[in-house]
C-alpha cells in the first residue's frame, strides 16, 4: 500500500488556504475556531488542518446567505437550471481530484467515491431540469372564488452532512434547495470535512457569492450555532438520532421546518420462493457501500426456515471473495471511519456471539495482515443464530456486520422486521406477487424494495418512518420539502359594479 496523493497539495492546488477554513460570500475566511486535523481512516496519518467555524463566522455566513438569497429567488427557473448545470459541469470536471479526497477523507475505495462524485454531479442536473415542472394549482371552490397555489422558497437552509457520504449527501440537500430559489450554509461533518471544502472552491466561480456558504467544525460550537441561528428559515440534518433530536428541538425554538434523515435497521425478508441469489447479491453491497457504515444499509436478513442454511452459505462465499485495503488501492471494502468506530463495531460483534449468535466468518479482532493496523479496519463479519432480544438485532452498528435471523411465517417475518425503533428501508424476496403487495404495506419503512437493491439515483424519495427521521429526500419530493405553500383567494363578482 503506497499513500499516493496528497490532500494539503490537492487543496492548495485548488486554491484553498491552509489550514483549510470557511467560504462565506465567496471568499475564504479564517473560521477563528480551533485548528483540527483531519485524519486518513486507512492510515491513521494526518490529511491537513481545518479551521473551526465560531459563532460569529456562522452568523456571517447566515447573513451572507441571506443576501445572496434576494437576487437569486427573483431569478427564473431557466437561469437557476443554468447555473445549476454549470455546477454539474465543475463536478464532473474535476471528479477524479473530488473522489481522491473523498476517498482518503472517508477511507472508502476509489470506485465508490468516484460514485458518489457522479451522483452528486447528477443531483444538480436531475433538480435543475425538475424545477422547470415544479408547478402550483388551481383549486375550484365556485365561479366567484379563484384559488391557486405557489410553491415559494424558504429563504436560508442549512445543512448538516455526515461522514459517510459527504460528498453525495451536500449535494442531496444543496441541489433541490437551490432548484425552488433557496440560498444555503453547509456544515460538513468535522471528520470529513474535505471534498466538501473542495466543491466550494470549485463551484464559487460559477455561482453568486454567499448563495452556497461552507462553514466547517463540530457539531458542538459550529453546528449548535447555525442549527439555533435565528435567520435560518429550515434545517436538514443527517445523522445519529440523538444529535438528530438537538437539531429538531433548535428548530422548534425558531419554529422552522426540518428535514431529518437519522439511523437505519433495514431489513430484509427471504422467503423460500425467494432468489437467494438476489438476495446475497444486496448482502454483499450492504458490506462493501462504506464498509456498512450506511443509514440505509440492509444489516437483518430474516429468512425462512427452510433455506436459511443455503443463504447463509452462499452470502457467507460471497463475503469471504471480498478485498479489505486502503481506498486508493480501490479494494472492495476500506477502513471504518475511526477508532472509536471500529471499537464499537467490534463491541456489537463480540457481545452478540456472548448472547448467543454463531459467528459465520469475520472476526471481532483487528485483520491478521501488517498493512492493515495503521488504519480502522474490521473484516466483513456475517453472524448467524440471532434472535430479536440481541443488541446486534436492533440497534444500528454501522459497520460491515450482517445478522441471519429465522422465521416461520409471514406474520413472524413482519414483526421481526419492524421490530426496531428504526424505519428506513426494508426489503422483499419472494416470487409470490401476493406476499409481495402485502408485505409492501405492513413493513414501516420509508423504502421497501422487492426482489433486489439499490441504493444510488436521484428519482427515488427517501426518508424514514418512526425515530429514523422525518421529512423526504431525493426524488421530485424533495421540491416539495424545501418549499413552503402559499394559498392565494381571489374574489371575482360576477359583474364590474360602475
Amino acid at each position: 500500500m503506497q499513500v499516493v496523493y496528497n490532500a494539503e497539495v490537492v487543496l492548495t492546488e485548488f486554491g484553498i488556504p491552509l489550514p483549510a477554513r470557511a467560504l462565506i460570500d465567496g471568499v475564504w475566511v479564517d473560521g477563528g475556531g480551533r485548528e483540527r486535523p483531519v485524519t486518513d481512516p486507512g492510515t491513521g496519518m494526518e490529511l491537513a488542518v481545518v479551521r473551526d467555524t465560531t459563532p460569529e463566522g456562522v452568523d456571517a455566513a447566515v447573513v451572507s446567505a441571506r443576501r445572496a438569497f434576494d437576487g437569486w429567488s427573483v431569478l427564473s427557473v431557466a437561469q437557476r437550471k443554468a447555473t445549476m448545470e454549470q455546477i454539474a459541469d465543475v463536478i464532473a470536471a474535476n471528479g477524479d481530484a473530488l473522489a481522491r479526497v473523498e476517498t482518503m477523507d472517508t477511507g472508502k475505495p476509489f470506485a465508490q467515491s468516484f460514485s458518489d462524485v457522479k451522483i452528486a454531479e447528477r443531483y444538480f442536473r436531475y433538480y435543475g431540469s425538475s424545477a422547470e415542472n415544479f408547478f402550483g394549482a388551481s383549486i375550484p371552490i365556485n365561479r366567484n372564488v379563484q384559488v391557486t397555489t405557489l410553491r415559494e422558497p424558504y429563504g436560508v437552509v442549512a445543512h448538516i452532512t455526515p461522514w459517510n457520504a459527504p460528498i453525495s449527501q451536500l449535494a442531496r440537500g444543496v441541489a433541490p434547495s437551490l432548484a425552488v430559489g433557496n440560498s444555503v450554509v453547509v456544515k460538513p461533518s468535522e471528520l470529513a470535512p474535505l471534498s466538501s471544502i473542495m466543491f466550494a472552491a470549485l463551484v464559487s466561480s460559477v455561482t453568486p457569492p454567499g448563495l452556497i456558504n461552507v462553514i466547517p467544525g463540530d457539531g458542538v460550537v459550529t453546528g449548535n450555532a447555525l442549527a439555533s441561528h435565528p435567520g435560518i428559515d429550515h434545517i436538514t440534518f443527517t445523522g445519529s438520532v440523538s444529535t438528530g433530536v438537538l437539531v429538531a428541538q433548535a428548530a422548534a425554538g425558531n419554529i422552522v421546518a426540518s428535514n431529518l434523515e437519522l439511523g437505519g435497521k433495514s431489513a430484509a425478508i427471504i422467503f423460500a420462493d425467494g432468489d437467494l441469489a438476489a438476495a446475497v447479491k444486496a448482502a454483499t453491497g450492504a458490506l462493501i457501500r462504506n464498509s456498512g457504515q450506511s443509514c440505509s444499509a440492509l444489516t437483518r436478513f430474516i429468512v425462512h426456515r427452510s433455506v436459511v442454511a443455503e443463504f447463509s452459505r452462499l452470502l457467507v462465499e460471497s463475503v469471504e471473495r471480498l478485498s479489505v485495503g486502503y481506498g486508493l488501492d480501490d479494494p472492495d471494502v476500506g477502513p471504518l471511519i475511526s477508532e472509536n468506530q471500529r471499537t464499537r463495531v467490534f463491541g456489537f460483534i463480540r457481545s452478540a456471539i456472548q448472547q448467543g449468535a454463531t459467528l459465520l466468518t469475520g472476526s471481532a479482532e483487528l485483520p491478521d495482515r501488517d498493512d492493515l493496523h495503521d488504519g480502522y479496519y474490521a473484516l466483513p463479519t456475517v453472524l448467524g443464530a440471532v434472535t430479536e432480544d440481541m443488541s446486534v438485532a436492533y440497534e444500528e452498528v454501522f459497520g460491515p456486520v450482517q445478522s441471519v435471523m429465522v422465521f416461520d411465517t409471514e406474520e413472524e417475518a413482519v414483526r421481526i422486521a419492524n421490530g426496531t425503533e428504526y424505519g428506513l428501508v426494508a426489503a422483499v424476496f419472494t416470487s409470490n406477487i401476493a406476499v409481495a403487495g402485502r408485505l409492501g404495506r405492513a413493513l414501516q419503512a420509508g423504502q421497501v424494495q422487492i426482489n433486489g437493491y439499490i441504493g444510488a439515483g436521484a428519482e427515488i424519495p427517501f426518508g424514514g418512518y418512526k425515530r429514523s427521521g422525518h421529512g423526504r429526500e431525493k426524488g421530485f419530493e424533495a421540491l416539495y420539502g424545501y418549499t413552503q405553500l402559499k394559498a392565494i383567494v381571489t374574489h371575482i363578482p360576477d359583474r364590474v359594479v360602475s
